[in-house]
């Protein structure tokens, strides 16, 4: 079916410490992701710029290549270093993530190249999303060219666009709810 790959490669700017190092339901916000998709998953991957990094976390990791890109970073190692044919990406600061609704997108991608949500508003989410192998050498490109979009990507690939209400009842608006801000993470504890 395909492993998932965690991304938390990222640099918490706007949060101004380490977002996945918060807590959130007895975990941290890193090891609640890890460890839902874990329950659902036979592999489950950490995504590192620097593979020195969580290592209270356990989980196997995939490391930068080509660091430096973001996400498309994370994406193209992930492409480059596993043997499946394609891998599930959530970020590590999607709280409410739902791996049983990433399974369906893998069953939806039929034989697309990747399979993304986009919501009635027009916005997608690349960061919740399944990519295959194929988009290799579109990484490659991406990021050999300083254009580290995933946007780039998903719109230049043979792309299936999700409206939400195709996952049925695994739909949940919170699934791509993301926490960037110290308002963001308030928010998500009081719910």
């Amino acid at each position: 079916m395909g492993a998932a790959v965690v991304l938390a490669g990222g640099k918490s700017r706007r949060m101004g410490r380490d977002k996945l190092e918060l807590a959130f339901c007895g975990q941290t916000l890193l090891e609640s992701v890890i460890n839902r998709f874990k329950a659902e998953f036979d592999d489950v991957f950490l995504s590192v710029a620097d593979e020195k990094k969580y290592p209270e976390v356990k989980a196997k990791r995939i490391v930068d290549v080509l660091p430096g890109a973001g996400p498309m970073s994370g994406l193209h190692a992930a492409l480059k270093l596993l043997p499946e044919d394609g891998v599930f990406l959530v970020a590590a600061d999607l709280p409410y993530a739902c791996p049983k609704a990433a399974k369906r997108i893998i069953e939806l991608c039929e034989n697309k190249e990747a399979c993304i949500l986009r919501s009635p508003n027009g916005m997608i989410e690349p960061l919740f999303g399944y990519y295959r192998k194929t988009l290799l050498p579109k990484c490659e490109e991406a990021i050999e060219s300083g254009d580290y979009r995933l946007s780039e990507i998903i719109f230049g690939a043979d792309t299936r666009f999700l409206d939400p209400r195709e996952l049925g009842e695994l739909w949940d608006e919170r699934i791509i709810l993301n926490v960037n801000y110290p308002q963001d993470y308030e928010k998500i504890l009081q719910s």
